[in-house]
Order: structure tokens, then sequence, then C-alpha cells
């Protein structure tokens, strides 16, 4: 192996986002808080979507796919900073920083992916009611989680090679608390002509064509909720879609910033502030929205709490 490969392969240190300082030590518990939650919160919709038979919708069905990619992916970012904060140290070996960087770009990728078809299933739940059982049936479901994953895979071994393969001759410091495109991007030195452009596409593919669906579908919703006679059936329809929505603007919005701007809008802190958002937030405000926002999701939260307290007495009459 030459000297450029073996200075490509050697570990890189991830300064992270904390500093050792007193006002550090506070966002590393408002961080492991929030990581918590959203493994509790997503946790929780996925167990009552799976036992609920009242919540064996599509649209329930895909929601707790969405609350599987949101603790996989925080999985994959989270615990290593919280144990660089703990152990002082920030190393991560080159296969492990491609590692975290091609899960990361997968299940980000899935979770744009299925954001977008989402809302598919709000157009046809509004627009084409009695369509519904048709339009969204189990096969459509299935294909739609397929091509989420397939989206999200498809983006990540383009990206993922070319991104790793690139000369890291300038610096092994990443200013990030994990191995992400557009840091990777900045330590890289040499022709980044080929990477931009894969990124381009993969963007497009990965941001732009879901985002287009959304905006697409949601304007086809409105069109019909204008025309409805009924306000009952208006606000109802509306009060559907605005937790769908609310997610996306969250999800969509700060993933913008970081893949669509170019680079001479970035800087590290900022970097830090979009990603955390979208990668540390998001999976905990998700299942918050959803379940918060929704009288099914709360129904059969009670009815679940409502069996737990029955099972003492159950246990304590047979003694």
């Amino acid at each position: 192996i030459d000297g450029y490969n073996r200075m490509n392969y050697t570990d890189f240190f991830l300064m992270g986002f904390f500093s050792h300082n007193v006002a550090s030590s506070f966002i590393f518990i408002i961080i492991f808080i929030i990581f918590l939650i959203a493994l509790m919160a997503n946790g929780a919709i996925i167990f009552l979507i799976n036992t609920d038979i009242h919540l064996h919708t599509p649209m329930y069905f895909l929601l707790s796919h969405l609350s599987f990619i949101d603790i996989i992916y925080i999985t994959t970012i989270v615990p290593k900073m919280l144990v660089d904060y703990f152990s002082g140290e920030g190393t991560i070996s080159f296969m492990a920083c491609t590692a975290q960087y091609f899960l990361y770009q997968t299940f980000v990728g899935a979770e744009f992916f299925l954001l977008g078809l989402m809302a598919y299933d709000r157009y046809v739940a509004i627009c084409y009611p009695l369509q519904y059982p048709v339009l969204m049936s189990r096969q459509i479901c299935i294909i739609i989680l397929v091509s989420s994953w397939f989206g999200g895979s498809l983006d990540s071994f383009l990206l993922t090679p070319i991104t790793m393969s690139l000369p890291f001759c300038a610096s092994h410091k990443i200013n990030h608390f994990f191995c992400e495109a557009p840091t990777m991007l900045r330590l890289a030195c040499g022709d980044k002509t080929i990477y931009e452009m894969v990124m381009y596409v993969c963007c497009v593919m990965m941001l732009l064509i879901p985002f287009s669906v959304v905006i697409t579908s949601y304007t086809k919703i409105l069109i019909t909720v204008h025309y409805m006679n009924s306000s009952e059936g208006r606000k109802k329809a509306l009060t559907t879609c605005s937790s769908h929505i609310m997610v996306v603007t969250l999800f969509y919005g700060a993933a913008l910033y970081t893949y669509m701007l170019p680079q001479s809008y970035h800087t590290p802190v900022k970097d830090k502030i979009f990603s955390a958002f979208y990668t540390i937030l998001t999976p905990m405000i998700n299942p918050l929205i959803y379940s918060l926002r929704n009288k099914d999701v709360t129904g059969a939260m009670k009815r679940a709490l409502g069996k737990c307290k029955r099972i003492p007495r159950v246990i304590g009459s047979e003694f």
C-alpha cells in the first residue's frame, strides 16, 4: 500500500457536538433524554399499531414503518456521540465511518421516500374514499415500503463508494458529530466533479421527487376539501393531513438545507444544528405529533392502558 492509501484509510476524529463545559453537559443531558423519548415513543407507536385491531389500516401500517426507520437511524448516530462525550475520545475508524455513512444514507433516504408516498395515501383517502380499499390495498402498501427501501439503498450504494474513495489528505478531523456527506466532502481533496454530479442526481431523486409528490397530493387534497359541503368533513380531512404536513415540513426543511444548498452557504455550526434537527429531534417529534394529534392513536393508548390495569386485578382474583 502506498503512502496515499495509508493516509486515506487511517482513523478519523469526530470533533462532536459538545465541548466539555457546563453548557455542553446540559446539552448532553437533553440529547440523552430526547434519544430515550424517541426510542420509547416510536416503540410505543409500533406496539399499538401492531396490537390494536382498530389501527390495522394502510395509514397506520405505513406509520409503524416510519417509526421503525426513526428508531434505527437515530441509533446509528446518537449512541456513538454520547459515548464519545463520556470517553473524551472521538476516534472513528475508516470502516466504522463508512458503515455509519452507508447506514445513515439508507435509513434517511428510505424515510424521505416513505414520507412522500404517505402523502399519496392521504390523497387517496380524501379524494377517492370509496376506492381507498382498492387503491391502498396490502399489495400497494408493500410496494410503497419496498420502493422506499430501494430508493434509500440505491442512494447509499451510489454515494458511499464515491465519497469514501475520495482522498482525505487535507485533514482527518471531522467537525461534526457523525460522518455526514457534506462534511466528508469538505475534508476531501482532489477532483470532486463526479461526486458533486452524483450527489446532485441523488438529491433530486431523494428530496425533490418525494417533495413534488407531497406538493401535488396536498394541492389536490386542498381543492377537494374546498368543494366539500360538510364543514365537519373539511375539518376532519384537514386534521388528518395536518400531522403529516408538519412532519414533512420539519424533516424536509432541514434536509433541503443540508443537501441542496451550495457548500458556500454551509458552516460547521449551521451543519451541526440542522443535522441535529432532522436526525435527533425529528425521530422524537414524529410519534408525538402523530399520537397527540390523532384520536385513533390516543384511543388505542387508552385501551392498552386499560388492559394493563385489568391484568393485576385478574391475577389478584386468581389468588
